[in-house]
């Protein structure tokens, strides 16, 4: 990796940087005057989208078809891979030094771990970063470790509560904005339209606003110490729980929380949601919802400390065993997905929330409402813990969501279980409650 971080250290621009870092050979001609001619960079890159291969894939192909206008001769081979087979399939790729993606889009929390296993191209010195100060802090703040910068935030988001404006009008109730509000209006919703009024999706990452609704975290990294199973975050989950006892909340499915949400909401058989941006298209798209005019955005409801939901997003990477022949077109495509332009093309297509600041003036995304709703949600989300091992919070996080929430399990016992999980495989130098 060293070899590489030097080559891109020295960029002054990307082609004219990586043709002279590249693979040292001289060639014919001026050097210059070849890397200013798009057409001269020659390529073949693979591209793992890890986005949504329905709902997301299109625009993002569509992408590739508008960085080919400008750049002909270099080939990507585009790849959706699921997201939830992406983090590890990296991983073991990469650890073999064969068959990794030369770009990745990683999920936020991946991006530390990878770097910490030498896996990413270090981008510091890099055209990638000269404009550095256009990107939201906080999502840039995930793409470092250990001093350096490995990647660039493609987008933003956080969970909010998203709710059928159609089914709140007629129940004649006011958008909630604690849980116990929430716990009303869904029984109101219930009584008066006969639709249910909430779905709570038994997943560890949609219990992180019930936790830190009551002041709680998973880890604290200034401490060292693991608060997973806090008296705070007990409480969180014992919310959730009565949502889902008091039938102010359909019971979670056992085998697709998440996709029995999504189309109960979508065949509007549910009134309020918590989810995220990215499930904007499928909504909007939906026959039966009545279109993203029918779609209510608000922050997620408060606990008895404050409302807050989680920093969730995406970043571009590039892995660290690109040939130093492949670079500059990998820098150039980068560049390209993730403008200013390319970011309001996918807000506007998709209502995804930029990154870049520059991005937020432009006309078509001052004008989009799901991102003027969805924007300051994400600027009041809380900071997950930016560390190697932030990643791996959620696999035992999942399971103690589907024994809290599904299996009706006590929350202290099951938290208890991830905090000991936690210390054995996760975090092992962390103190313990």
């Amino acid at each position: 990796m060293r070899r590489i971080n030097k080559g891109l250290a020295a960029l002054t621009s990307v082609a004219l940087a990586f043709t002279i870092a590249a693979c040292g050979e001289e060639k014919s001609g001026s050097t210059e005057t070849k890397a200013a001619d798009p057409a001269s960079l020659s390529a073949e890159l693979t591209w793992w989208d890890t986005s949504d291969a329905k709902n997301e894939g299109p625009a993002f192909q569509e992408l590739i078809a508008n960085f080919n206008k400008t750049y002909p001769n270099v080939k990507i081979n585009y790849q959706s891979v699921p997201f939830a087979e992406a983090q590890n399939k990296f991983k073991t790729a990469a650890a073999a030094k064969t068959g990794a993606p030369d770009i990745l889009r990683a999920e936020v929390a991946w991006v530390p771990e990878f770097a910490s296993l030498g896996y990413l191209y270090s981008l510091d010195g890099s055209e990638l970063l000269a404009d550095e100060s256009d990107y939201l802090a906080a999502p840039m703040e995930s793409n470092k470790f250990d001093g350096k910068t490995y990647g660039v935030p493609q987008v933003t988001d956080s969970l909010a509560l998203l709710y059928n404006k159609e089914l709140v009008q007629k129940a004649g109730i006011e958008v909630p904005k604690t849980w116990a509000e929430l716990k009303t209006a869904a029984q109101a919703v219930k009584q008066k339209t006969g639709v249910d009024g909430l779905y709570v999706n038994a997943a560890g990452y949609f219990a992180l606003p019930f936790m830190y609704g009551e002041g709680g975290d998973l880890v604290d990294t200034t401490g060292k110490k693991i608060v997973v199973n806090s008296e705070q975050n007990v409480a969180g989950l014992n919310v959730a729980k009565d949502l889902i006892a008091s039938g102010a909340s359909v019971k979670p499915s056992a085998t697709d929380s998440y996709g029995t949400m999504m189309t109960l909401f979508k065949e509007k058989k549910v009134a309020f949601i918590v989810n995220g941006p990215w499930e904007v298209n499928n909504i909007k798209t939906a026959p039966a919802f009545g279109g993203v005019e029918n779609l209510g955005i608000a922050p997620v409801p408060a606990g008895s400390a404050k409302a807050g939901a989680p920093i969730g997003g995406h970043n571009y990477v590039i892995w660290s065993g690109v040939p130093q022949e492949k670079a500059a077109a990998a820098v150039a495509f980068v560049k390209f997905l993730n403008s200013a332009e390319s970011q309001a093309f996918l807000a506007g297509k998709l209502g995804l929330l930029p990154t870049r600041k520059s991005a937020y003036d432009v006309a078509s995304v001052k004008s989009n409402a799901v991102v003027s709703a969805f924007k300051p949600v994400a600027e009041a989300a809380v900071s997950r813990p930016w560390i190697p091992e932030g990643g791996q919070f959620f696999g035992p996080l999942d399971q103690m969501a589907t024994e809290v929430l599904i299996q009706n399990k006590d929350a202290k016992a099951s938290l208890d279980a991830v905090a000991k999980k936690y210390k054995a495989e996760v975090v092992p130098s962390y103190a313990t409650n």
